[in-house]
């Protein structure tokens, strides 16, 4: 029934399978016995396998079982949920906040719960999936601007003056480049036209600001985005995701966001995993210094290759390719040397736009990146990069 749409991803270099790994998630991974340096993970703090989040996770199910039994307005929240949601409020310091079964989930479930058919979103060209499809579901109307551009989201907020209620949407690091979205511009624009603004910090929080907070800690600015997004699954190395803000907008999402209604509550243990994650965070400040070390070694040792980071000012760094071909060919190459980076291709990025994207963790030793330079460098002097 699916042949033809099969061969044709096939054809395109675009069909893909995950690898299988033998050993636990860390900066060292096994794949049918082959020792490789991961470097596309999203754990940036090397927390997944951290024995606090464990202990936790073992504690939790000893005391509440695993499963939630059902959706949290059906039979009740466990205290985990509440604890978690405690701790994530105090550390982004929003008045409330309220936990979702995973960031494609949150964005779904959020955005059409604000915005609807009398409404306007305005979105930046490089956002998420999960955005734009929670864009779509919201029926709103949507008005999509030029990455990182604030003259064309002023120009398309000027001719909104319709809509009964503007959104401005972004990613605050955008996960396939790496840069971050220009939150002072986008916090003056939003507050001068009186638009929401929505911030999705899954990639932020926990890499970015002094102590991890995300994109608004970032740049001075907390208390000034309305709705902050975010995820456990990538710095905290556990699993879900949260919206964190007023107490009103929680209460209507908890009342409004399908995805939250319809489903299932997330496992108490994990709830337990994420808050022990959340102490780590602000506890061990040495493991995000440890992060953007990391990063800086890599992007010397590829410079010296002569290996550009494009535009990106975050742990991750991508290497635009162009073809699905010739990138697959690279990633194939770096497996060979002991690199595992993943060819990132359509409809992830754009077509024409594939790339490796190239993620730091914190538990990179120094060796591990060298290697991962050196395995470039050959790959660039290969004629694949």
């Amino acid at each position: 029934m699916f042949e033809h749409e099969l061969t044709d991803l096939f054809e395109k270099k675009l069909l893909r399978q995950p690898v299988v790994i033998e050993s636990s998630d860390g900066p060292r991974i096994t794949v049918n016995g082959k020792h490789l340096v991961l470097m596309c993970s999203n754990d940036y703090l090397g927390l997944a396998g951290h024995p606090a989040l464990r202990a936790a996770a073992a504690d939790a199910m000893a005391r509440y079982g695993f499963g939630a039994g059902a959706s949290r307005l059906v039979s009740g929240s466990s205290m985990a949920h509440e604890e978690l949601e405690y701790r994530l409020c105090r550390f982004k310091q929003t008045e409330a906040a309220i936990l979702y079964n995973s960031g494609y989930a949150a964005n779904t479930g959020i955005i059409p719960a604000i915005a609807g058919e009398a409404d306007i979103i305005l979105s930046d060209n490089l956002n998420h999936a999960s955005i734009i499809d929670g864009c779509r579901l919201s029926k709103a109307r949507l008005a999509v601007y030029r990455h990182r551009d604030m003259n064309d989201l002023e120009g398309l907020l000027k001719k909104s003056g319709n809509a009964r209620r503007r959104l401005i949407v972004t990613d605050g690091v955008f996960s396939m480049d790496g840069d971050i979205a220009p939150l002072p511009d986008l916090v003056t624009l939003s507050e001068r036209f009186d638009a929401l603004l929505m911030v999705d910090d899954a990639h932020a929080t926990g890499v970015l600001g002094m102590h991890g907070r995300g994109t608004a800690e970032h740049f001075g600015l907390e208390g000034r985005v309305p709705i902050q997004m975010g995820t456990f699954s990538k710095a905290f190395g556990s699993f879900g995701a949260y919206a964190a803000g007023s107490h009103d907008l929680i209460k209507l999402l908890m009342n409004r966001s399908r995805s939250f209604m319809y489903s299932t509550a997330l496992p108490p243990a994990v709830c337990a995993a994420s808050r022990a994650a959340i102490d780590l965070v602000e506890h061990e400040p040495e493991r995000r210094v440890k992060l953007w070390k990391n990063r800086e070694r890599l992007v010397s040792g590829l410079e010296r290759f002569g290996i550009g980071s494009e535009n990106s000012d975050t742990p991750i760094i991508p290497l635009v390719i162009g073809s699905a071909e010739k990138t697959i060919a690279a990633a194939r190459r770096l497996f060979e040397h002991g690199i595992y980076v993943t060819a990132i291709r359509p409809p992830s990025v754009a077509e024409g736009a594939a790339r490796l994207r190239i993620t730091l963790m914190a538990t990179h030793a120094d060796d591990d990146i060298d290697a991962a330079s050196k395995a470039l460098g050959e790959c660039r002097q290969e004629g694949l990069l």
